[in-house]
């Protein structure tokens, strides 16, 4: 993914425009561009240093830092007070791993070999916890709608009080989920993942000082570029004919996740299918069980309380990608045309975005 690279002179081009107060839509796309190659590098840093840490801690620092560049553009985001931009990014990731990478991975791989097959045992795993975190984010939508026919001038501090208790379930399931896959039950991915995983680190590895260097380097450049772009949000969606919530929902998680969704894609066209499902599936559960209810808990100690409830439309797209996710790995192997199935809905929920009117 060393082609991204190019596109690090987006980076000084929305300094330049935000420091002499420039077009806000030309800030915006500018940031947008820039935080692409910025997130590859550091998924690179992260992995040289996961590679120093060996298999245990290496999965740790994967797992930590695999949604970061999302995280920190939702915080500014929930910094500047847009609440739906923020629940819809977290929608939208979930929505992106699950449909779009899925999708992308499966029909690309399927188009090059007949059939794929991966590990049954730890799909299966992370489909039970697709399955709960489609629960645990649907409860508070749920409580809201019954909470404002009882209760409707306290409906708003009982969603937060809902959503802060929620949040802190989750985490503490996530924890769960990496104490079972790198300590109990570590063995549940396969040996084929880290021997893949271990032949598809190329070059030569860097310094733990070097590593470091650069994942701070990066997260630093990615923190500016998020702010500039929520800075500019407003005037570049009505600029652009877009909505915040389409942005939110589509736009912000595709930026957030490219080389993580080119990795995906990669490892599928390469038949190790494994390692891309893993991506995918891995990725829809952190932000499910640790980037939403952060978000949640960082909104309380910003003191802007921030809510899990998001509308009819997110919560019936959450449920269909977890429906068809299932439907997709309940075999153990994929073809080309599980990946139309699953590209298909993604379209279609972007279409429904797109068209979804503004209050």
């Amino acid at each position: 993914m060393k082609w991204l690279n190019a596109l690090l002179i987006f980076l000084p081009l929305a300094v330049f425009l935000e420091i002499t107060h420039g077009n806000p839509t030309l800030i915006f796309i500018s940031a947008c561009l820039a935080i692409l190659p910025l997130a590859g590098i550091m998924g690179g840093a992260t992995e040289q240093l996961a590679v120093r840490a060996g298999s245990t801690v290496g999965g740790l620092l994967n797992a930590t830092f695999g949604n970061a560049t999302e995280l920190i553009i939702a915080f500014f985001a929930l910094q500047a007070g847009k609440m739906e931009v923020v629940k819809a990014s977290i929608i939208g990731s979930i929505l992106g791993n699950l449909l779009l990478v899925m999708g992308l991975a499966v029909l690309l791989g399927g188009l090059k070999y007949k059939e794929q097959k991966f590990n049954l045992k730890s799909a299966s795993t992370i489909s039970s916890l697709l399955t709960i975190s489609l629960i645990a984010l649907s409860i508070p939508t749920i409580f809201d709608y019954a909470a404002r026919a009882i209760a409707p001038e306290r409906v708003a501090q009982l969603d937060v009080n809902l959503s802060d208790a929620t949040a802190v379930i989750l985490i503490l399931m996530y924890v769960a989920y990496i104490f079972f896959t790198l300590r109990t039950h570590k063995d549940i991915l396969g040996a084929s993942d880290d021997e893949n995983a271990h032949d598809e680190h190329d070059g030569p590895l860097w310094s733990v000082p070097k590593a470091i260097g650069v994942l701070a380097a990066a997260t630093i450049g990615v923190a500016f570029m998020s702010e500039f772009l929520v800075g500019t949000l407003e005037e570049a969606t009505a600029s652009l004919g877009l909505t915040e919530f389409f942005v939110g929902l589509i736009l912000i998680p595709i930026i957030g996740n490219a080389a993580e969704h080119a990795a995906a894609v990669m490892f599928a066209l390469k038949n190790k299918m494994d390692l891309s499902m893993t991506i995918s599936l891995g990725s829809t559960v952190q932000v499910a069980l640790l980037v939403a209810p952060l978000l949640v808990l960082a909104g309380l100690a910003l003191g802007k309380p921030m809510n899990l409830v998001v509308t009819p439309l997110e919560l019936i797209a959450i449920g269909a990608a977890v429906l068809i996710g299932n439907s997709v790995v309940r075999d153990g192997e994929t073809n080309w045309l599980e990946g139309v199935l699953l590209l298909g809905v993604y379209i279609i929920l972007g279409f429904a975005v797109y068209f979804y009117p503004v209050a």
